[in-house]
């Protein structure tokens, strides 16, 4: 079985809980995913089986989009609601959307990024999180990070709590920790934050109207007709331009034969290679050789 599987994450569920049920459910163990989410989030998570485990890196240098609520006037020590409470200051009057968009803007485009203690960020051979849970203090790296859009949707403030709510929506790049961002949103504002609720709304080219819930999936494969579900690895490399080739270019890709510039025709740095209705490889073009060679190869059949 070979393709991949836009899933929906739901909450309470880590990323590797998703896998190891689909492990079981396919019976398969080659299966991978693009992007890992934290449990109380919930949304796209494409799935990679098969020969589609290949392209895991690509779908995962696609772009993310999120909607979800920041909730200002509490900050906890993981940033979101799953963490223990260190400190609170009420609001005594709600920021105006103008405030709200000004500080947005203010964190949009290439920025600086310090990921949370609470993360799988490996320092010094550990990951943040067993810093974190065993007491510890560590510095952590600083990290550049796209976000392309971080948009008001909507806020609401509670007088009994002086606490107000901020929906948001985000698009962005990948190592980008969003409660992370939040909780930069209102430090701008001058308050503690905190992530209250997170959904990724689209990841490797998927929507969420594409994805399949776990017990879809098994469904599926009950009825068999999961094949018709899968989606093809070409899904993942559709940025790429692609190159047909002839059968016996073909015949020569599956050696490892470099080709030519005027074999391959086109000016791109990285071609994708097509023959059976299939994408076979990806060519990398090298100046120095006048040539385009193997950069990655996902069949030789």
């Amino acid at each position: 079985m070979d393709g991949i599987i836009p899933l929906f994450k739901e909450r309470g569920m880590t990323s590797h809980d998703c896998v190891n049920q689909l492990r079981k459910i396919l019976h398969t163990k080659k299966i991978g995913h693009s992007g890992t989410l934290d449990p109380n989030v919930d949304g796209v998570l494409p799935i990679c089986i098969g020969r589609a485990t290949k392209v895991v890196e690509y779908l995962m240098e696609s772009g993310k989009k999120y909607e979800g609520e920041l909730y200002i006037g509490q900050a906890t020590t993981t940033q979101d609601l799953d963490g223990d409470v260190i400190e609170t200051k009420p609001l005594n009057k709600p920021f105006s959307d103008e405030e709200i968009i000004t500080a947005m803007k203010s964190l949009t485009g290439t920025i600086t990024q310090i990921p949370p203690m609470y993360s799988a960020i490996k320092v010094n051979g550990r990951k943040l999180y067993e810093y974190a849970r065993a007491g510890e203090t560590v510095k952590r790296p600083t990290r550049l990070i796209s976000v392309t859009k971080f948009e008001l949707i909507s806020t609401s403030f509670d007088e009994k709590s002086h606490s107000q709510r901020v929906r948001f929506a985000v698009e962005c790049g990948k190592g980008t920790y969003i409660r992370t961002l939040v909780v930069d949103l209102a430090k701008q504002l001058g308050f503690p934050g905190v992530m209250s609720d997170l959904t990724r709304t689209q990841s490797g080219g998927f929507e969420l109207g594409q994805t399949m819930k776990l017990a879809e999936i098994k469904v599926a494969v009950e009825q068999n007709t999961i094949d018709q579900k899968l989606f093809p690895l070409d899904y993942a490399l559709a940025k790429f331009p692609v190159v047909e080739l002839s059968d016996e270019l073909w015949q020569a890709v599956q050696h490892g034969i470099w080709l030519t510039f005027d074999e391959v025709a086109s000016q791109k740095p990285v071609v994708a290679l097509r023959a059976n209705d299939q994408i076979k490889a990806l060519y990398q073009r090298n100046e120095e050789r006048q040539c385009y060679k193997p950069l990655r190869m996902f069949s030789i059949e």
